[in-house]
């Protein structure tokens, strides 16, 4: 790609990860980003508003979006590389970590369906 439109790709892709990563943070909170779930810290309900609503992993694709701009942006190959091993590391965690979230909140309304009785 020219130089001018390299830098604008690379802007694009990198603004785009960023903003999934914001707006997913934003809607889990601080304790919903860092694996509160996991300490037993659970939100209300799963959230399901924007970007949750769009991509089932929000803050994941945003990263590995930010990973792919910065390599156009530095136009260094080895950084599209690092962009898909990031890539199957998310694709990886994702297989223990959805039927884990999910289990913890079926527990959740299970033992919250339980004690209305």
């Amino acid at each position: 790609l020219p130089y001018g439109i390299q830098t604008v790709v690379a802007w694009i892709i990198f603004g785009a990860g960023n903003f999934l990563v914001f707006t997913s943070f934003i809607a889990l909170g601080f304790y919903g980003t860092y694996l509160g779930d996991h300490f037993g810290i659970l939100k209300e309900q799963r959230v399901t508003q924007f970007p949750f609503n769009v991509l089932d992993d929000p803050m994941y694709v945003g990263s590995t979006l930010c990973f792919v701009g910065a390599a156009l942006w530095y136009e260094r190959p080895v950084g599209l590389l690092v962009s898909l091993y990031v890539a199957f590391a998310y694709y990886v965690a994702l297989k223990f970590e959805k039927p884990f979230t999910n289990m913890v909140y079926e527990n959740r309304n299970r033992s919250a369906k339980s004690k209305r009785w």
